[in-house]
């Protein structure tokens, strides 16, 4: 099934705009702008989920904890519809209008209390929290300071923010982030006087590095640098909830710094803990993405509540000890491989992710495998063939030059299949040594990709 697949994949990937000339001005545009992600093999489909339909090994989704393979979120869930059987399944209108109800403030507060938090609001999604908090907290005359790396919904809500002064700092650098804060205070009078305030954003984990964000150590600069307090930071949690700290509470959580951080972004239930009620007031009022959209529905807020259920009364603390311990055993499983270990020297193949576990702890369920330019799609057809599901990424979701295959671990996957990851990597991994190498004249292109383009050309043959 692997081969028809990706075949149909790349074949979406052939430019079409040369073949557009007799269509309308408006679809020429769009399939001219759409060739320049063909060009990079970069356009976005919707593929068929073969993991869902059990012919594949789930290495890709967000079901990190297994809460929906194993059943278990369903089995909470239906149990959270019946106990509430008279409320609508869908809101009546915006939350500032008749759409708020108690059975969602009731989850926002357990939500607050499960994170350390003074208050929470349930947003539509981590995009829609992010634009949120970034066109709305920040006002007139304060500053924006942000890891370089933060997420795209980020950036998109930085341009929203009313903030003039709007600065990036090196990815995880202490250094580069007290420079930057420097700059900030020494440029704004307002704030070097303490009338208006530095936003901090970061993130606890970053999900394209699987790295970790010095948290504490920026936390410690900012209150060196700006004593008067008026550095505020914002914390996107949303790749460490239910992975990263006590039950899964997060990164801020598990450094004990609830009260350093004003606002912390929590995917897992969509929810944004803030540290009082003046950040959830300015949210409602002035967030465009909260005022003119509906209230989440019921039947989303009770599936949150059943996530966060689970955490709460510690039925995922297992699974959060299965992701670690099969990380790092993947980890060692390629770290100790010749083939590996010589692709590395070449510059062929690297893992993001340090080696150290005993001097560095936590884990993250991300592993990013990073490969040379295209070398990326080549993986991703080996793996496809030996039944596991991964992706490229590729720019513009990352940097160019930086391509890599991003791992997705999870609880429900097992050591026998984590050795048959790491057994088809290390084999691709050797072939491609043997490529670059020029050994015994043979081909430029991997068997899996050859065969990939092989089933494209018959394929456009019968066409």
């Amino acid at each position: 099934m692997a081969a028809p697949m990706l075949a149909d994949w790349m074949r979406n990937q052939k430019l079409k705009g040369p073949a557009a000339k007799g269509a309308t001005t408006f679809d020429r545009n769009l399939e001219e702008a759409l060739d320049v992600r063909r060009r990079d093999h970069a356009l976005y489909t919707l593929k068929k989920n073969l993991w869902r339909e059990g012919t594949a090994i789930d290495f890709s989704s967000s079901d990190a904890l297994s809460l929906g393979a194993s059943g278990l979120l369903r089995k909470e869930f239906n149990k959270e519809l019946e106990c509430y059987p008279d409320l609508p399944p869908g809101p009546s209108s915006s939350r500032i209008m008749d759409g708020n109800y108690q059975y969602l403030e009731m989850v926002e507060e357990e939500i607050a209390r499960f994170h350390d938090s003074e208050t929470a609001l349930f947003v539509s999604s981590g995009y829609d929290a992010n634009v949120a908090v970034f066109s709305a907290i920040p006002r007139p005359g304060d500053a924006i300071l942000y890891d370089e790396l933060v997420h795209a919904s980020a950036h998109d809500g930085i341009q929203q923010s009313q903030t003039t002064c709007r600065l990036s700092f090196r990815h995880n650098d202490v250094e580069a982030f007290r420079d930057s804060l420097e700059t900030v205070i020494h440029s704004q009078p307002l704030i070097r006087q303490g009338k208006r305030s530095v936003i901090v954003a970061v993130e606890s984990v970053y999900s394209m590095d699987a790295d970790f964000c010095p948290l504490q150590e920026l936390i410690d600069a900012a209150r060196e640098i700006m004593p008067t307090g008026n550095a505020q930071f914002y914390v996107d949690e949303a790749h460490a909830t239910g992975i990263i700290g006590p039950q899964g509470r997060g990164l801020v959580c598990k450094l004990g710094v609830q009260k350093e951080v004003a606002i912390r972004l929590h995917t897992f239930g969509k929810a944004l803990a803030s540290s009082g009620e003046t950040v959830r007031s300015a949210l409602i009022n002035f967030a465009r993405t909260i005022i003119f959209t509906t209230a989440p529905g019921f039947p989303v807020v009770a599936a949150a509540r059943s996530s966060y259920r689970l955490m709460a009364t510690g039925q995922t603390i297992q699974a959060q000890k299965s992701i670690e311990v099969l990380v790092k055993y993947f980890l060692d499983a390629i770290a100790s491989n010749a083939a590996w270990q010589k692709a590395e020297r070449q510059g062929i193949v690297s893992v993001l992710v340090n080696y150290d576990w005993e001097q560095n702890p936590p884990v993250s369920h991300i592993v990013p495998i990073r490969t040379r330019p295209r070398y990326s799609y080549w993986l991703v057809f080996h793996l496809a063939f030996e039944g596991f599901i991964t992706y490229p990424v590729e720019y513009p979701i990352i940097p160019k030059g930086q391509s890599r295959v991003r791992l997705a671990f999870h609880a429900h996957n097992t050591k026998e299949q984590v050795d048959e990851l790491s057994s088809a990597i290390c084999s691709w991994v050797q072939e491609m040594v043997e490529i670059e190498l020029g050994q015994g004249g043979v081909s430029k292109i991997p068997r899996a990709a050859k065969q990939v383009y092989s089933s494209m050309s018959s394929d456009d043959a019968m066409s």
